[in-house]
């Protein structure tokens, strides 16, 4: 096990299998040092934790568990590409959407729970650049999706 993963496990998180992809792509690429996750949604065993947007159906505080939950999918992923999560030199960058309701602007609230995990997951390493961008909608009527793209030996 990973220093990464034992840093969840201190949390009482461990990391998934990578989750399906729900159209036509790959979750994961990598190009030299560069490994960019497709986007992930707060799926746990296949089976998507929630739906509508926030700041209407769903509470900006439960969007943030959400983001953490693409968070570890997105890890799951980087995982599946490199094997040993502690070859990650570096989160690049993070780019969370959020569907939201039309009067809702937390957004950036919303992908700390990304954010957070990372740091929590990579320590310094986890420090990146970030997007977090409200959209209309989402597939399969998620409220949020995160995508990562990390920096590797």
């Amino acid at each position: 096990m990973s220093s990464v993963e034992d840093r969840l496990a201190e949390i009482g998180l461990t990391v998934p299998e990578v989750a399906a992809p729900v159209a036509a792509y790959v979750p994961v690429v990598r190009d030299g040092n560069l490994v960019f996750t497709s986007g992930q949604l707060p799926l746990v065993d296949g089976k998507l934790q929630a739906t509508g947007k926030v700041g209407a159906e769903v509470s900006a505080e439960d969007a943030a568990k959400l983001a953490q939950i693409c968070a570890l999918n997105a890890i799951a992923a980087v995982k599946s590409e490199i094997g040993d999560l502690d070859q990650v030199t570096r989160v690049v960058k993070v780019v969370g959407f959020v569907a939201s309701d039309p009067s809702f602007s937390g957004q950036p609230v919303v992908i700390n729970g990304a954010s957070e995990l990372l740091a929590t997951a990579f320590g310094e390493r986890g420090a990146h650049a970030r997007s977090a961008v409200g959209v209309a909608a989402l597939p399969m009527d998620a409220p949020v999706e995160v995508e990562i793209t990390v920096s590797v030996q």
